[in-house]
Parts: C-alpha cells; structure tokens; sequence
C-alpha cells in the first residue's frame, strides 16, 4: 500500500513514545527537499519539536510556521546551484552511449559534488552552530543521505538516523543496506530494462552499473576526508551510511520492479503525491 505523510508521521512519532519528539533534520535540496516537507509539517502540527538546518542559498528550502530553521552562509549564490542542478537534470535523462553519458555525467557531478561539500564544510565549521546543535539535546537526526552532511552530524552528536530517500548516487544505499541486488532480475536506474531480461539484457544490466564504482569514489572521497577530519580519525560515507536505524524508502512497487528488502527498510510510496481522506 501506498504510505500517506500521515503513515510516515506515524512512524517517526515513536521517537518519543507518546511524548513530542526533538527531531534534528538535514535535508537535501530540491525535489527531495519537496517531498520531506510535507512530513515535517505535519510532524510541527503534532506537536513535535523539529529544527530543520540548511544553507542560506538553496533551490526550495524555505521557512516554514511548523519548524526552526537554522541557516548557514555558504560562497556560492542560488543561481549558481540552479546552473549545476539543471546540467546534472540535463545529463540524467539525456540518451546516448552509456560512457558519453558517464563522463559527461562525470563533469556535471564534479560541479554540483563541489557545491555540496563546500555547503557541508561551511556547516562543520560554524562553531556556533554546532554547539547550538550539540546543546539542544535532539532525539534523533532525519536525512536524505544524499545530503551526506547528515551522516556525519549524526555521529558527531550520537544520534539514531532515520533516512528519508529515493537512492544515493552510484547506488552507495545498496552497499550500505546490505540487501541483494542480484542484476538477473533487478533492473539498474536508466537501463530502460525490466525484471524479465534476455541474457543479453543481464549483461547489459551487470556492465551498466560499472562506470558507479568510479563515480562512487570521485563523489564520495572529499565527503570522507571531510568526515575524517571533522570527527578525527578514519572513517568512510560507507561506514556512517550502513549506521542508519530505519531507512524511510521512497518505492512503490507498484511502479518499482519487485526488489529483496531489509527489515528496517519502510516503503513509502506515495508520500510526495496529493492525497485525501476517503469519504465515511
């Protein structure tokens, strides 16, 4: 079935037992941003306390009655981040042969990843912030991965993390869950494929995924030094990954193809869609 925000609220709502909650959440932007949003309204109305921390330049990230936001400056404006969203949209979709696509993928993620770390290291490195963030005393951290900022907040102030997501580039989220990926069956994103293949079609699924070995080391490696260097000793976007106590998945397998799941992966379908209550 298909969650509704209120499913979800639900299920966050159990942070606190019956007692209101203090959820700590770093989002990832644009339509990501779009579909949490939603969640943390409703989440405010309950009477939950959730302070939502962002950089002073984003896409859709906006104050809101039924949250704190606390922001953060970063050197770069929002029509700069645009400019490399809509090259990266761009590249996503575009058609063609697959290593055209993956190294034109390759500059346009070299762009945007450079935007992203910049934003995290600002927020590691706002002291004053931080020991905002370390006195409030959250109950647990909400975050897109994707936003890999959250990872590394998360441990710095031992929290549980709930991850609320579709996917992480280069398909990082599989390694982390843990969960069989078996390529005989589960198509890889942008194959065009479904989970009935011909052998040629597997191997074309197998070698699709790859260019994501490289591209998961080229994105993720200043992430890893950044978190190395912030909590102090040596540590991977791999290993804080796999620390996520529930993962909050956007799939509906009425449009995703049927995939093997861990226990502490929710499916949360849906929840980005209009919904309304059904008449008595």
């Amino acid at each position: 079935l298909s969650a509704s925000p209120r499913v979800v609220v639900l299920l966050l709502s159990l942070l606190g037992l019956a007692a209101a909650g203090k959820l700590l959440v770093v989002p990832a932007d644009g339509s990501h941003w779009l579909s949490m949003r939603e969640v943390l309204d409703i989440l405010g109305q309950k009477g939950h306390e959730v302070v939502v921390v962002a950089p002073e330049a984003s896409l859709h990230i906006k104050p809101s009655k039924n949250f704190v936001m606390k922001t953060y400056p970063v050197p770069f404006t929002q029509e700069e981040l645009e400019k490399a969203f809509q090259a990266f949209f761009h590249v996503s979709f575009e058609e063609g042969w697959i290593f055209k696509r993956f190294f034109k993928a390759y500059k346009v993620m070299k762009i945007l990843t450079g935007c992203w770390v910049t934003s995290c290291e600002q927020l590691l490195q706002n002291k004053e912030l931080i020991r905002y963030l370390e006195e409030s005393k959250f109950d647990a951290l909400l975050t897109d991965p994707v936003a890999t900022c959250g990872l590394i907040l998360a441990e710095h102030l031992s929290l549980p993390s709930m991850y609320f997501l579709r996917g992480v580039p280069c398909g990082l989220d599989l390694d982390a869950r843990l969960c069989p990926n078996p390529p005989s069956y589960v198509p890889r994103v942008f194959t065009d494929l479904t989970d009935r293949m011909t052998f040629l079609q597997r191997v074309k699924n197998l070698l699709f995924g790859i260019p994501n070995v490289f591209l998961c080391d080229f994105a993720f490696q200043p992430y890893s030094k950044l978190a190395s260097e912030f909590l102090q000793r040596e540590v991977t976007v791999l290993d804080l990954l796999r620390k996520g106590s529930v993962w909050l998945m956007r799939l509906e397998f009425v449009l995703d193809y049927p995939r093997p799941l861990m226990p502490n992966i929710i499916p949360i379908g849906g929840v980005n869609c209009a919904h309304k209550e059904l008449p008595q």
